[in-house]
């Protein structure tokens, strides 16, 4: 017989993580899955992240969240929950080590960055040393003053462009196709803003140097850093095989509690629609951990 667990976090970047952190705290039975792929990891140093004057790594700051976690007995399996299925008031779910069952499950499975059409390998160097940067909000300062290239299509790319435009005078807008596809309005709002627009595609994107180049039809453009705004998917998936509603983004679509459709079924992080900051997806995970446990606490005493 399975044993039942009162919390399964599928999930173990910041959101699932301090999330785990509180439950446990909380004397709940629980166990986090994680496929070892978060956004977090890839940071090369944040400074968004308040309590760090000098910065952190994002795997430094997965790794000590872990340590916290395992502080109160919380194991993080690596691996992937491939089924997810709720019947009779309980999930179930599909472990690398077999199957759980679980009277809630928290979600907290992110996003994944559309990536450049370039070598896996440079491009994962290249985002190492900040000449590929994904999150404008984390990191438009680091790129002060600098030659910004926003490699995008229609008004996404240029939204972007736009943002990072308060952070530097030198911004290149790249169609990643051809002709961006721009209204009249937003062409003259980019003008405005001193913003070059170039047309694609981008057809070779490497390191050259220190500088990150970008071949367009004709000639070679490099930049300090490149911004790809091409949008994420989201680790959706699973809360959708069990009816949960998606928002206009894809994004999982949750109350103020993070309670999605589905009763038992929590979401935090990424995954959910809003701001993607790791300070946003710890508050969230907070929030539903705490959330989970009072629901957990209505259907039955949790001193017995």
């Amino acid at each position: 017989m399975t044993d039942l667990l009162d919390t399964l976090v599928i999930g173990g970047g910041p959101a699932g993580l301090t999330a785990a952190i509180y439950l446990a705290r909380y004397h709940l039975k629980l166990r986090v899955i994680d496929a070892g792929d978060s956004r977090a990891e890839l940071i090369p140093l944040s400074h968004n992240h308040a309590g760090y004057p000098n910065g952190i790594s994002g795997h430094e700051l997965v790794q000590r969240m872990r340590a916290q976690a395992e502080r109160y007995g919380v194991k993080v399996e690596q691996g992937c929950v491939t089924r997810l299925e709720h019947a009779d008031g309980l999930f179930h779910a599909e472990s690398p080590t077999g199957p759980i069952v679980a009277r809630t499950v928290l979600l907290a499975t992110g996003t994944v960055n559309r990536a450049p059409p370039m070598d896996h390998a440079e491009h994962d160097a290249a985002l190492a040393r900040g000449l590929i940067r994904y999150c404008p909000v984390c990191d438009g300062y680091e790129a002060s003053d600098q030659a910004i290239a926003v490699l995008g299509r229609a008004d996404r790319g240029a939204c972007e462009a736009l943002f990072l435009r308060g952070f530097s005078a030198r911004v290149t807008l790249i169609d990643l196709e051809g002709d961006p596809g721009l209204s009249a309005a937003r062409l003259a709002e980019l003008a405005d803003a001193g913003i070059a627009i170039v047309h694609g595609p981008a057809t070779h994107i490497r390191i050259d140097g220190d500088r990150i180049a970008v071949d367009v039809p004709d000639h070679c453009l490099r930049f300090d850093t490149l911004y790809p705004a091409l949008g994420s998917d989201v680790r959706s998936h699973l809360a959708t095989d069990v009816g949960a509603r998606l928002a206009n983004d894809d994004c999982l679509a949750v109350d103020d509690h993070c309670r999605t459709g589905v009763a038992g079924l929590y979401a935090a992080g990424d995954v959910v629609t809003g701001l993607d900051q790791i300070g946003n997806a710890m508050g969230q995970a907070g929030v539903a951990a705490t959330t989970i446990r009072n629901d957990l606490a209505k259907e039955r005493p949790l001193w017995r």
